[in-house]
């Protein structure tokens, strides 16, 4: 098998950890002896042992002279766990194989030049692309220590989230939710509006056949109207966080605290998006699932704050002037001044098309 193939093998290894590792990256590894995989390992858990660890560990003797492939470059440095370098060189591997490197500039590199220094034969680049893209939440939040944002919209073919009445149950099939809530599982965290509490009462959790995440929830509440009998705020499925301003009544702060959720108070009358992702980013959240409705999106297109749009479209026909559509706000007043997207993927889940797009900003 070549290095290409070994490698696709780790990352799918890696694959099957999104969702479980925040705020560290996922990583995959295998050990290759002899033409023969004699270990193979994952991140499973921020604080616990890297992949790179448990690949060696499994490969144990077998690991002299081996060849290692790790989708990201081996970390150099004391964190809650020991330099992964230092293990690698440790069990006298040959060779190793890396997809990307690490983008934080403190670390980037150096577990690199680590194990060239200690005379291991190093290869950088291979399946960069897609070792890149597992990893582009925490890649981005790295480099910005603010949260990738991915906006999922559904909608019918001509555009509409509901009819003009505002029934929307369902505009998508069965397929495309439980794709849905694969992502809730995949996100650090779920945001909405006060609007979508209001006509909904959301769980916001996550119901996979085989269980899943809860990520934490935030919903946007300039005034705190939310009700203190929400199911959001009852229910102790998941931790939630009110985002509101600072002239909201303390009695009503007192309440929703006393029920456990979490109100956070921004500076201004109005909530601003670029403040509410630096602070998301304080408390590493890595990444940010924000599904609505049409005013939220509105203001995270206004603000340009996003990095993926996750699109429904159901083979459904609704019309109507006054049926919303996916975004509200403002809007870009001039086509050329529309922000731009790079279509990623596009496929059929059910009866509905999934299309994946990425910000080119």
């Amino acid at each position: 098998m070549s290095d290409e193939s070994y490698m696709k093998l780790a990352i799918q290894l890696a694959q099957q950890t999104k969702g479980q590792t925040s705020p560290n990256p996922v990583v995959g590894a295998i050990v290759v002896k002899d033409h023969e995989v004699v270990g193979v390992g994952a991140h499973l858990k921020a604080g616990e042992a890297h992949a790179e660890v448990h690949a060696l560990q499994m490969a144990a003797e077998k690991a002299v002279d081996a060849t290692l492939y790790v989708t990201l470059e081996p970390c150099s440095h004391y964190g809650k766990t020991p330099p992964c370098a230092d293990v690698v060189i440790e069990h006298d591997v040959r060779r190793v194989v890396i997809a990307t490197t690490d983008p934080n500039p403190q670390v980037s590199g150096k577990g690199i030049n680590k194990l060239k220094e200690a005379d291991i034969e190093v290869k950088v680049g291979v399946l960069q692309e897609e070792a890149s893209r597992l990893n582009e939440k925490f890649f981005h939040y790295i480099r910005t220590k603010t949260p990738y944002v991915t906006l999922k919209t559904a909608v019918s073919l001509d555009g509409k989230t509901a009819t003009s009445q505002g029934d929307s149950k369902w505009i998508t099939g069965q397929e495309a939710r439980m794709d849905v809530h694969r992502y809730r599982h995949e996100h650090d965290a779920i945001l909405v509006g006060i609007g979508t509490v209001l006509q909904d009462n959301p769980s916001l959790t996550t119901r996979l056949p085989d269980g899943g995440r809860n990520c934490i929830r935030i919903i946007l509440d300039h005034h705190l109207r939310i009700p203190l009998d929400a199911q959001i705020v009852n229910d102790n499925e998941a931790p939630t966080w009110v985002v509101t301003t600072e002239s909201v009544p303390a009695a009503k702060v007192r309440e929703l605290e006393n029920k456990g959720v979490r109100v956070i108070k921004l500076a201004r009358d109005i909530i601003s998006i670029e403040e509410l992702l630096i602070r998301l980013g304080e408390e590493e959240i890595t990444s940010l699932f924000v599904e609505g409705g049409a005013t939220v999106h509105g203001s995270f297109l206004t603000a340009g704050a996003f990095q993926k749009v996750i699109t429904y479209v159901a083979p459904k026909l609704i019309g109507g002037k006054e049926a919303p559509s996916s975004f509200l706000g403002e809007g870009i007043p001039f086509i050329d001044k529309a922000m731009s997207v790079d279509i990623q993927s596009f496929e059929k889940i059910g009866e509905d098309l999934k299309v994946v797009a990425v910000h080119k900003g």
